[in-house]
């Protein structure tokens, strides 16, 4: 093993956006479900998610984890899985990632591991990512005038949270006007949203309302881009429809999460941009054997320093870990091939690798 790659194996991450993993059992079809991504129904009953990047390199990359040969058969895979209590596995995949740092998004709510139960279960530090679609369906619920119970919440979180987040993408894309709404148009938005009920918010003047006040705070903001499921209109999430929005984002870290297929538009942004970023996370998962190309299209365009290392692990435990396992080979792949050009002195690699896996997230988000 080269000195480069021996440290790409071992070099400590801070895994910049990732969410809880499971806690309570379930059968193998969750389980299953958990390895698709994109679709939002039940998997159809002649297939299956082992049958896929993701469900090939669970078999190669976390069977060893459970004592289970490389490749081992699913049947056996999924039999020697449920053997363990759900925060058995936990322990058992997230310490194995070599991640110092996790930036929980806590959006999806009581259904996975919480900050704390994540720091538990891994013996590392867990911060909170704060979503502002959350903190709007608070607001929405609280007496009073939403836009100053909406600003009194954030801050409230943000007291101890190291960024927001966006689930725009979901709620309509980026295509269309990002600007900051009138507080007139924020107040009737709001009155007619609480009417209905206050619940899984799409309007538009609101959206763009909580974006601004993320702005206005400071702290780094993560968007969701690309790959994501189906409840998400693919084709509008191409990043380069913020163009607009970046143009008057000021100074606040602005994080373009997952970026899969748009990893090159993405590029471009934060090349353009001194306060845009980028990361691969959830989609080398779902690349499996194919991510060390995409890992290497990051390296395409975007600035070393702007390239960020994240997960995306949520519901079972060997995405949390997976997710760290790909990124390693993959950016040894990449950048050997680089060296082995005579492209890059292997210092230089080290050094960029080092900045992906840690110092970059470690100097935006600020972290001690």
């Amino acid at each position: 093993m080269t000195a480069l790659a021996e440290h790409a194996d071992t070099v400590p991450l801070v895994d910049q956006h990732v969410h809880g993993c499971w806690l309570d059992g379930g059968d193998r079809a969750r389980f299953e479900n958990g390895l698709n991504e994109a679709n939002t129904a039940p998997l159809a009953d002649f297939d299956s998610a082992f049958d896929s990047q993701l469900g090939f390199a669970v078999r190669a990359h976390c069977a060893p984890l459970l004592g289970l040969p490389r490749y081992a058969e699913p049947q056996d895979y999924w039999d020697r899985r449920s053997s363990f209590a759900e925060p058995d596995l936990a322990r058992l995949f997230l310490p194995a990632a070599g991640v110092t740092d996790w930036l929980v998004d806590t959006g999806l709510g009581p259904r996975v591991a919480d900050i704390a139960t994540v720091a538990d279960l891994s013996g590392d530090r867990a911060w909170e990512v704060v979503r502002l679609e959350e903190v709007a369906e608070q607001a929405a619920h609280t007496a009073g005038n939403y836009a100053d119970a909406f600003r009194e919440i954030l801050h409230a979180r943000l007291r101890h949270a190291v960024a927001t987040k966006s689930i725009l993408a979901y709620r309509g894309g980026f295509d269309g006007d990002l600007s900051a709404p009138a507080a007139a148009d924020v107040a009737a938005a709001a009155a007619a949203w609480r009417d209905r009920g206050g619940r899984r918010l799409t309007d538009r003047t609101l959206l763009r309302f909580g974006l601004h006040e993320a702005l206005t705070v400071g702290k780094p903001l993560q968007l969701h881009v690309g790959f994501g499921d189906r409840d998400a209109d693919l084709h509008r999430t191409n990043p380069l429809y913020l163009l607009d929005f970046l143009r008057g984002s000021g100074d606040t870290p602005i994080v373009l999460l997952h970026t899969y297929p748009y990893e090159r538009e993405a590029g471009y942004l934060a090349q353009a941009f001194n306060n845009v970023y980028l990361d691969g996370g959830l989609s080398i998962n779902h690349l499996g054997a194919r991510s060390p190309a995409f890992i290497a299209r990051l390296l395409e365009l975007a600035p070393f320093r702007k390239i960020l290392y994240s997960s995306d692990g949520y519901g079972p435990a060997e995405l949390h870990y997976l997710g760290a396992r790909l990124w390693r080979i993959g950016i040894t792949r990449a950048v050997t091939g680089f060296v082995d050009a005579d492209q890059w002195s292997e210092r230089d690699a080290i050094r960029v690798v080092d900045l992906i896996a840690h110092r970059n997230a470690q100097r935006i988000y600020q972290l001690a």
